[in-house]
């Protein structure tokens, strides 16, 4: 997930998690001062403590890449829309696939859904957005696009549900 040894919260783009569960919801003892000239709160001093709320204690912290943290929600979205059918997003069927007739696209379906041989090679943002499955004799790709609700243009946040209509499309590889 793109974890950093030697990270401190010092590091641009980098997100702290808990050690044990890979919650996002931790918190670390500080005094913080206000600034009436700023009107913001300063951090004056962190203290050794680390807390998750999930795990409701004490634990240590990871620092983590955001990109890994954003990548793992777009990965969670996609899973869910593609093997439950759950989340905003509409499946498209090519018409190779409906050639083959109602009971291949029905067990084309189970097996896109099925689908978990993700590597380096076929996955490399592990978004899990792509995938390749032999039926029948026949190489089909699935592939799931992240669009704005309108379908207009593309989403401006895959990990905002609320702002992303998924598309996935099943086709034969000799129609890509």
């Amino acid at each position: 997930m793109g974890i950093k040894e030697d990270t401190t919260p010092e590091t641009i783009n980098s997100v702290p998690i808990c050690r044990s569960c890979g919650s996002e919801r931790v918190a670390k003892d500080a005094w913080a001062c206000f600034n009436r000239h700023s009107g913001l709160w300063e951090l004056e001093t962190v203290f050794d403590a680390e807390h998750c709320h999930q795990c409701e204690g004490e634990t240590k912290l990871d620092w983590v890449e955001a990109d890994a943290l954003q990548n793992r929600r777009i990965r969670e979205l996609n899973d869910r829309f593609r093997t439950e059918g759950l989340g905003n997003g509409s499946i498209l069927i090519t018409p190779g696939i409906q050639a083959l007739g109602g009971d291949a696209v029905v067990s084309i379906i189970g097996e896109v859904r099925a689908f978990a041989e993700f590597t380096d090679d076929n996955d490399p943002w592990k978004q899990h957005d792509f995938g390749a499955l032999e039926h029948a004799g026949e190489k089909v790709f699935w592939k799931i696009d992240c669009y704005d609700p309108s379908c207009t243009y593309g989403s401006e946040n895959p990990a905002n549900e609320a702002l992303t209509h998924r598309a996935l499309t099943i086709m034969l590889a000799s129609e890509y």
